[in-house]
């Protein structure tokens, strides 16, 4: 669990940069009411710009004065490069093959450089937090308590926005965002539930939390590029593990579905993992009430939303960079 403290002092170090962003009812048939957390109306599309200003700007500048250097599938890669260029450095980042086209182009627009590598090379430098021949500050996209104190800072505005929710739903990927949520909403309002949703296709926490340990799932990749993996961190889930309240796993073809109910319902553009809790919350497992689902990132490419709004009724899950 974050210190509430460290997330109250990350909303005032990122306060220039992360916007206040709103949350909005979603007028839709369902047994709930379902609110959504925009982070796609971030500067970058994503929620992501939190976590990597609040890392990098807490670092001393001697460690960061070679650059900047993390791994991501495409959302933090732009947060880091984005501060990157705020503070006139190189910014080198990783990415697995399947990473989408929207994502690095605009890291490459921002001005940091992409390496692809296959996705267990990836995975790897994940897990150990370094780049071979790198002597830039790595900013972990996920087990570093400063990138959790800075998504935290969403879990103080929701309670600002709607004190009373009855649950709030967080896509899952590494858990870095389902664990600054939960420790805000958990120090402040320790009554609301809290729920993470990953695509069936990589639903690692799920099966972390059925097996009561970190455990190999088989993941595929899939236009639900931002959340699901190979397996829960071990260093993440001696944090996530006491703070969630359940995990729900995702089909593609839902999480397709959900995407075009929001850029129907509520002019929305989401990713795949944007639109992961909205489609946990329409399946009635997160239960009734006021339930806030985190859109966290809007980050798509239009080849593929195209297809999804056109072909609303055909499996999403096949083919193309995801």
């Amino acid at each position: 669990m974050i210190d509430l403290a460290a997330i109250e002092a990350a909303r005032d170090r990122i306060a220039d940069l992360a916007v206040r962003t709103p949350l909005v009812r979603l007028e839709v048939d369902a047994e709930a009411e379902i609110y959504l957390k925009l982070e796609t109306l971030q500067p970058i599309g994503s929620f992501k710009i939190r976590g990597a200003a609040n890392a990098v700007r807490a670092a001393p500048e001697s460690t960061r004065a070679a650059g900047l250097v993390t791994a991501s599938a495409g959302n933090m890669a732009q947060g880091v490069a984005y501060l990157a260029r705020e503070l006139g450095l190189p910014a080198t980042i990783v990415v697995p093959e399947h990473a989408p086209q929207a994502k690095l182009r605009a890291v490459e627009r921002l001005g940091g450089e992409v390496v692809r590598v296959p996705y267990d090379d990836w995975w790897q430098t994940i897990v150990t937090g370094r780049v071979e021949g790198s002597d830039g500050l790595f900013v972990h996209p996920v087990q570093d308590e400063l990138v959790m104190a800075g998504n935290g800072t969403i879990g103080l505005e929701i309670l600002e926005q709607l004190p009373d929710p009855d649950a709030v739903v967080i896509p899952f990927g590494g858990g870095g965002l389902a664990v600054g949520i939960a420790s805000a909403v958990r120090a402040l309002r320790p009554a609301t539930k809290v729920f993470t949703a990953e695509p069936a296709t990589g639903a690692a926490l799920v099966a972390a939390l059925e097996a009561g340990q970190p455990t190999d799932v088989d993941y595929r990749p899939s236009f639900v590029d931002g959340s699901g993996s190979k397996r829960v961190l071990d260093a993440m889930w001696a944090h996530v593990s006491g703070l969630v309240d359940g995990a729900f796993a995702v089909s593609i073809d839902d999480a397709a579905q959900a995407v075009r109910l929001l850029a129907e319902r509520a002019h929305v553009i989401a990713e795949g993992a944007g639109a992961l809790a909205l489609a946990a919350a329409l399946s009635g497992r997160a239960g009734t009430g006021k339930i806030v689902c985190i859109v966290s990132g809007g980050n798509i490419d239009f080849s593929r939303l195209c297809e999804i709004l056109a072909a609303p009724d055909r499996a999403a899950s096949g083919g193309g960079p995801g």
